[in-house]
């Protein structure tokens, strides 16, 4: 193996639509940053929240902090933040994300103004913050904390689903209840932020248009079960920023709809990621290495691409009843059929949804092995995954591999263990695929 130690983070891609992405990252923070020059109000907010319609409904510019991290983390510009927050009393096994926005207000406090040459450059400064629980809790611990640095109004919603072994007819109506609740007094805060009234048609166009750019993206991965793969884990972790950071935007539609004929015509061609396509690898789960992307491209030199990924990615399309005719109801609806889409499945099965998932991943896009990342700083991906890498053992014999180190934060990487890891699990794909 090349003992060189690797430079470069980034990965190259194999769509030209997904080298576009990074002028709408760079257009996440320019447009944060211009609005705020026209005295239009931005947010700190939370992804996968479920409540990035309302957000763009209200007129308020979203600025998505995980974002900015993971930013830094690609631009390997991360080590001062992180060490700031440390030097702060927060633990290196806090979330790197959450470390990496706490040092940089940290650091904007102390300096009185953005930090020089921050990726992007850097996060303006909020008229609020949302938060939610959805995924971890420092999705709103975060908030609360930087709110030592900015007197700002915080609000925090709850995003919750049943336990797998409850009886969905029996509890449905009440998490939709509570669900809408939170959503309802989400839109109350916003109200009185913003000094006006919520327009429940300006909500239903952004919920129309997520809706449609989530389909095309479904889409998207529904044509990548092609043989061979016409795009790969690489492009997912960017072309994601559409879906996630532009929910409810025409921007997002036009963007997948680009991504889908681009996708579509390589698999009529026939086009693969590389020229001789030997192993379709399954993404398992845990946040993506941001600072060794590179890594992805490490794989392919042995002839292995990773067909599908579990982590980052649009929710599969759920049918909320047609009587619903508020939208707000409406989203309250979409995130229970989200979380509990697979539960009848699950039980009947393995017991656990996200490894149900991972079948119907295994069989439809035909690969012949799993990587999972587990980062040290993210509790929410990490703590279960050895379990679940077990459960999922009990119903395939395809090989699998558990790399270790963090979304962000370097000093829990080790490029010649990954080396040795990939390396051992190559000859097991190739073992197998000879027998």
């Amino acid at each position: 193996m090349e003992a060189k130690e690797q430079t470069k983070t980034t990965a190259v891609k194999g769509t030209n639509t997904a080298r576009k992405v990074r002028g709408l990252v760079k257009q996440i923070f320019q447009s944060a940053h211009e609005a705020k020059a026209q005295g239009k109000k931005v947010a700190y907010f939370m992804v996968t929240s479920q409540y990035d319609e309302i957000v763009r409904a209200m007129d308020i510019v979203p600025m998505p902090t995980e974002n900015f991290a993971g930013l830094c983390g690609a631009k390997r510009d991360m080590d001062r933040f992180l060490l700031k927050a440390e030097e702060d009393g927060y633990s290196q096994v806090l979330c790197s994300y959450t470390r990496i926005g706490l040092g940089f207000d940290s650091l904007r406090r102390e300096m009185g103004r953005i930090p020089e040459n921050s990726p992007d450059g850097g996060m303006p400064m909020p008229d609020m913050m949302l938060g939610s629980s959805a995924v971890c809790d420092p999705r709103f611990k975060w908030y609360q904390a930087v709110g030592r640095f900015h007197h700002v109004p915080t609000y925090s919603i709850d995003c919750v689903a049943p336990s797998v072994h409850a009886d969905l007819n029996e509890v449905r109506d009440y998490y939709i209840r509570y669900q809408k609740e939170q959503f309802e007094g989400l839109i109350a805060f916003l109200e009185k932020q913003m000094g006006k009234k919520m327009d429940r048609e300006r909500l239903w166009e952004a919920i129309r248009l997520s809706e449609k750019a989530w389909r095309l993206w479904y889409e998207i991965d529904r044509l990548r079960v092609a043989v061979p793969s016409p795009m790969p884990a690489q492009d997912h972790f960017s072309i994601m920023v559409a879906g996630l950071y532009y929910a409810g935007t025409q921007t997002a539609v036009d963007f997948y709809q680009e991504l889908h004929d681009e996708v579509k015509d390589r698999v009529e061609k026939k086009m693969g990621v590389i020229p001789d396509e030997k192993y379709r690898i399954l993404y398992g789960g845990g946040l993506p290495p941001w600072h060794t992307l590179w890594i992805f491209n490490y794989f392919e030199s042995f002839g292995a691409v990773f067909a599908i990924e579990n982590v980052y990615r649009g929710s599969d399309p759920v049918e909320v009843p047609s009587h619903v005719k508020d939208p707000v109801e409406y989203l309250a609806w979409r995130t229970f059929l989200r979380y509990t889409q697979r539960y009848e499945k699950a039980k009947a099965n393995s017991g656990n949804p996200k490894v149900e998932k991972l079948l119907e991943m295994i069989d439809d896009y035909q690969t012949d092995g799993v990587v999972f990342h587990a980062c040290r700083s993210c509790r929410a991906m990490t703590v279960g995954q050895i379990h679940m890498k077990n459960l999922l053992g009990q119903h395939t014999d395809i090989p699998m591999m558990q790399l270790v180190s963090d979304m962000v934060d370097l000093r829990d990487y080790s490029e010649a263990q990954w080396k040795a890891q990939i390396a051992a699990f190559i000859e097991a794909l190739a073992g197998r695929q000879a027998n």
